[in-house]
């Protein structure tokens, strides 16, 4: 009896798990998927069916067999890097490294006035490594407050910062679901960008509400953390991955590049609930200059500096003014500012 119990729960979940794989990856109609769908739904109950009476055995084969199928398909669905991609992922960064200097391509640096119209610009820029003076996070909220898009910008000194930002790679017509990123709805891309493209565009016309946080970590840790993004952009290049909710997003793949350079990093459900990312830097001493988390936050909110900042050129020197742990000299006064209305 409790074998039957625990094969009948088994069921019930791998039917869970393929009537969402169905659902979400199948390439019918949803007239064809809600039949796939059904028929899968009523194999399983017929499985369970024939745990409780023999003479019903005939449907654990058949729903074994349809498993085995579904596997099948599953395993056969890969990644690719030629799909029909929205504009702001059309292209993947990459980086060539030749002694100290870094150049990277298609760095992106686009001229945003709303979600659709912009103007877009691909660019190569190089960057001096011991030039590297800083790193920022910055985390992005747009809903609940325990989930933060987390973007690193690395500082090379005269306010020229470049963002790496771990991001889906949407095709044209996907709409976001956390759902689908458990089911290799969308690929994995790793984006350089200006902090005028990839900050401003989440502040200034996504409405969302972004918060900067100095980082301070070990002497060479910025320049491994750079090239270990480097590298990661590169490696998508050749071989392409799919994004998932909990293992490779925004933040999880951040902290497997920073335990390969920092090891002993301890694991916590903060590296999984991004919004609450700032107290688990706060407790490793990441953040410096300010008596508590909470402070960091308040202070660390650029918000309202960003929407308030006209030229994009001075969109960096904005953000992080009061920003603790960031020297105020250098990040000068305030630029010419103007009041807008919040974005839509």
């Amino acid at each position: 009896m409790a074998v039957s119990i625990l094969l009948g729960i088994a069921i019930a979940l791998e039917t869970s798990w393929g009537a969402l794989a169905l659902w979400i990856r199948a390439p019918l109609s949803s007239v064809w998927k809600r039949v796939v769908v059904l028929a899968w739904v009523l194999l399983a109950l017929a499985a369970i069916a024939g745990l409780a009476w023999p003479r019903w055995w005939p449907g654990l084969v058949l729903h074994g067999a349809a498993l085995a199928i579904l596997l099948v398909w599953w395993l056969r669905i890969r990644p690719s890097n030629n799909r029909p991609w929205i504009a702001e992922v059309a292209r993947q960064t990459r980086g060539d490294v030749d002694g100290s200097t870094v150049t990277l391509h298609n760095v992106r640096n686009f001229d945003w006035r709303s979600r659709t119209d912009f103007t877009p610009r691909w660019e190569t820029r190089r960057y001096a490594l011991d030039s590297l003076q800083s790193v920022d996070v910055a985390l992005s909220y747009w809903g609940h407050p325990a989930i933060a898009h987390a973007l690193v910008s690395f500082g090379f000194g005269n306010d020229d910062h470049v963002v790496f930002s771990v991001e889906i790679r949407r095709k044209q017509g996907d709409r976001f679901s956390e759902i689908g990123g458990f089911f290799k709805q969308y690929e994995l891309s790793v984006i350089a960008a200006t902090e005028a493209d990839c900050l401003r565009v989440r502040t200034n016309v996504r409405g969302e509400d972004g918060y900067l946080y100095r980082i301070h970590m070990p002497k060479g840790a910025p320049r491994e953390l750079f090239l270990a993004y480097v590298h990661a952009a590169n490696r998508l290049r050749t071989t392409p991955r799919f994004y998932h909710t909990l293992t490779a997003n925004c933040t999880s793949i951040v902290f497997q590049m920073a335990r390969r350079i920092v090891p002993g990093l301890p694991m916590d459900y903060r590296q999984l609930l991004s919004g609450y990312l700032p107290e688990y830097l706060y407790k490793l001493n990441a953040l410096r200059g300010a008596d508590s988390a909470g402070e960091y936050r308040r202070r660390g909110r650029y918000t309202d500096r960003a929407r308030a900042t006209a030229d994009p050129a001075g969109y960096s020197r904005s953000i992080r003014r009061g920003v603790p742990g960031i020297d105020q000299a250098l990040s000068g006064p305030a630029p010419h500012l103007c009041r807008s209305p919040r974005p839509s």
